[in-house]
């Protein structure tokens, strides 16, 4: 009666040892097991690690960890990190600080023979709806400082401003100009012209290096919480135009730096709120060397991913 016993338990042993096994093949997220250095065992929400030493086939100094639960962790964010190909898209203006009385006397602004009214402040204003910026940064790095919550960013791009004017002034390099009594003017002039303009701008492109310091509530997860970003950024201008479009002279697109400052230098911030970040943009100094005093500024979007 014993061995009988005895026979009916190994026979369920094995029964119950053939049902694990099956099941665990035909269910192969439910029971995991990887072999080496380390045996991790996950049945459905518990999973075991047993880490451990072997040497000549012994196992020794193991340790073993449960856990329960599927809820992945969170990738650590990397000390460097790359974005690429970063887009912004604003609207581009200035605040005008000229002396028009003395910019006029310096020659800096001459007018159309026969005309008694001299340039001022309303010949400069901007149709602001189409003055436009956009910058195009190759890429940007973000530096962990503290925690990855104080970071440096920095990185490489374009800076593309484009003042669309209301009136009909026109940016003359220096040289020959019947508008002048001497005929000779040695720096970069501007005037209010004989002919009515569909469209007419003044662009200037600079390849700029940003700097900021960057505070981001959530590090691990870009979409999510407040970020902020203080700093400068220094311009060098590879390229400077007087486009215009009219009736009587067609599409004219006069390049030339006008007298524009070779470097630009700004404060710049940007926020983040979840997946949508702004940026801003503003210079203490003027667009160009002297007469006028325009300090230029930009407000948009900025798509990126952090």
């Amino acid at each position: 009666m014993n061995k009988l016993f005895t026979l009916m338990a190994l026979a369920f042993i094995c029964t119950a040892a053939t049902a694990q096994t099956d099941s665990t093949s035909a269910k192969s997220d439910t029971l995991n097991i990887s072999r080496g250095k380390s045996d991790t065992i996950r049945i459905g929400n518990i999973v075991i690690v047993t880490n451990g030493a072997h040497k000549n086939n012994t196992e020794q100094g193991s340790n073993t960890s449960i856990s329960m639960g599927r809820k992945s962790q969170r990738k650590k964010p990397s000390n460097i990190s790359t974005n690429w190909g970063i887009v912004d898209f604003g609207f581009a203006n200035y605040s005008d600080k000229t002396n028009y009385a003395a910019a006029t006397a310096g020659q800096y602004l001459l007018n159309t023979p026969g005309s008694n009214f001299p340039l001022g402040a309303s010949d400069f204003n901007l149709n602001t709806s189409k003055s436009v910026n956009v910058n195009i940064w190759f890429f940007m790095q973000r530096l962990n400082l503290i925690a990855h919550h104080v970071n440096l960013k920095y990185g490489l791009g374009l800076e593309l401003n484009n003042y669309r004017f209301r009136s009909n002034i026109s940016f003359k390099e220096p040289g020959f100009s019947p508008y002048s009594a001497t005929n000779s003017i040695p720096h970069a002039y501007v005037i209010r012209d004989s002919v009515s303009f569909s469209k007419n701008k003044l662009a200037t492109d600079y390849l700029t290096i940003p700097m900021m310091l960057n505070f981001s509530s959530k590090p691990g997860d870009h979409n999510k919480g407040v970020s902020l970003s203080l700093g400068v950024s220094v311009g060098y201008l590879y390229n400077g135009r007087n486009k215009q479009v009219s009736p009587q002279r067609g599409k004219l697109k006069n390049n030339g730096d006008y007298d524009v400052e070779q470097f630009k230098f700004s404060y710049i911030a940007e926020v983040g709120l979840g997946p949508v970040r702004l940026f801003g943009s503003y210079s203490p100094n003027s667009i160009f060397k002297k007469g006028l005093d325009l300090r230029p500024y930009a407000l948009g979007i900025r798509l990126s991913n952090w």
